[in-house]
């Protein structure tokens, strides 16, 4: 059986991440929460700007993708619309306010950074990959 790290037995490919990463504090803690479940094999971010930019091979791989995990910052889901824009619309979503974060008031703390980690984690878990 083909290995993958979707936690499932479907064979296909690995979790993708793709979070907003936008200029306020909201999205460096979108960014930074991507890149921490990428350190803990949960999923491997990937390139919205390819997606917002329609490469062919990035569109492609994340259409092929075992799960699409889309973390925005704030309720303007910029991340969001983006793959909705590229015709990607199976995928699961969270937006960092929705988790006690106010944009403009939050500091990307450790404390803020686990917490919304905890949150992804278990919002993952809840969702099939098939």
């Amino acid at each position: 059986m083909p290995e993958n790290n979707c936690g499932c037995s479907c064979g296909k490919s690995p979790t993708l991440i793709f979070p907003c990463s936008g200029a306020a504090d909201v999205g460096e803690i979108s960014d930074r929460v991507a890149r921490k479940l990428t350190r803990d094999n949960v999923g491997k971010m990937f390139c919205l700007a390819g997606i917002g930019g329609h490469v062919d091979n990035i569109i492609l791989s994340t259409s092929a993708a075992g799960k699409v995990f889309v973390i925005d910052g704030c309720p303007v889901d910029c991340a969001k619309k983006t793959l909705e824009h590229a015709n990607i619309d199976d995928f699961v979503h969270m937006r960092v306010t929705d988790f006690g974060c106010v944009k403009g008031k939050s500091p990307a703390t450790d404390e803020t950074i686990a917490g919304i980690i905890s949150q992804a984690k278990n919002l993952l878990s809840q969702k099939e990959c098939c």
